[in-house]
């Protein structure tokens, strides 16, 4: 009786270590399995991201992915969707943060993270320029913000310590008024609203509001929770527009800054833009430079896409000494021609457009 026990018994945990080494060689196919279906999912993700895609374009996923899944969706933060099209409802131009979402046959979901980048569906023109005049810039001057009115510029310097809002006759260096601002503020972008001047700091979530002919202080205003930081400013005759140095262009409300009313990402035919800087309207485009680099983006407004951009790299190697410092960062117009200037650079150019 005990030797049938102890045969029972035997046998028993036999077949146990079988299903167990069964279970573990299935746990090892699937694992493995779901391995290969991430790592082919990766390399399909890592090699459009240079490529992009267009709104409308569809993510056309490895077969290995899609004949494995059940379904598949690809969520943004708090959106979610399973329609496998670049649709402008989900994504914006230039990079998008995403997580795609596999749900498989057995009800197991696996994810994994990914960048995909949309540009512009038409390539951005080639837009060219020739200086007709050059003007007088005070060197010392770390512009971020660059208007004309009539023939007075009105600039806001930047540094802390040093910031301020001008305004000089084009052509002289010497301010016919000067407002500085208290030694924690980093001044940033400016633009004229009738009156009044609007202007951004980097770092301190506010900007102030001034009387354009005194440059008195008027008050202050906050920014929207989504603007991480103030850099560029200007006006189109209905909102203020303003960049903080990431791919997006947000419209503010100018009754109230601190509410935004629509925002825009920017991207070219082949490139996302990010670090956007000071701007400019101008008949019905935004102007921006991208920081620390010798260009002009002209901007739709109505989505972002850049449909022109100015290579300024002969006047800026030769004001540049310091590539961090000293850079293109002045957008203005004087009628149909444009000036531009840089930080700490001694000169204005005006030049001519196409």
């Amino acid at each position: 009786m005990l030797l049938k026990i102890s045969i029972f018994g035997k046998n028993l945990l036999m077949k146990i270590r079988v299903l167990l080494a069964v279970f573990a060689f299935t746990f090892l196919i699937s694992c493995n399995k779901d391995k290969e279906i991430l790592n082919t999912l990766n390399e399909y993700n890592t090699s459009m991201e240079s490529k992009g895609y267009h709104f409308g374009d569809r993510l056309n996923l490895p077969k290995e992915v899609t004949d494995n899944a059940e379904s598949i969706s690809i969520s943004f933060g708090d959106k979610e969707t399973s329609n496998l099209v670049v649709d402008p409802k989900f994504f914006t131009l230039g990079d998008n943060a995403v997580t795609f979402n596999v749900k498989k046959k057995s009800g197991e979901i696996l994810t994994q993270d990914a960048t995909i980048n949309v540009f512009a569906k038409n390539p951005e023109a080639k837009l060219n320029y020739k200086i007709v005049k050059e003007y007088p810039h005070d060197p010392k001057n770390f512009v971020q913000g660059f208007q004309l009115d009539g023939n007075t510029i009105y600039e806001s310097d930047g540094q802390n310590g040093e910031s301020r809002i001008l305004k000089y006759t084009l052509g002289s260096t010497t301010p016919i008024a000067s407002t500085s601002q208290p030694e924690d503020v980093f001044s940033e972008g400016a633009t004229i609203v009738g009156n009044k001047i609007y202007q951004l700091t980097w770092q301190n979530k506010k900007g102030f509001i001034y009387d354009k002919n005194s440059l008195k202080l008027l008050g202050e205003f906050a920014y929207p929770n989504v603007m991480g930081e103030g850099w560029g400013l200007t006006y189109d005759g209905k909102n203020l527009i303003a960049s903080d140095g990431t791919k997006n262009i947000y419209f503010l409300d100018v009754s109230d800054p601190s509410k935004m009313v629509r925002y825009i990402s920017v991207a070219g035919n082949t490139e996302a833009y990010d670090q956007l800087n000071e701007l400019e309207y101008h008949k019905g485009f935004i102007y921006a430079n991208v920081w620390q680099k010798p260009i002009i983006l002209k901007i739709n407004p109505q989505n972002g896409e850049v449909v022109g951009k100015f290579d300024f790299t002969e006047i800026a190697k030769v004001n540049t000494k310091d590539p961090t410092n000293d850079v293109l960062n002045g957008i203005a117009f004087k009628g149909d021609n444009m000036l531009v200037t840089g930080k700490l650079w001694s000169k204005i150019y005006e030049v001519s457009i196409d």
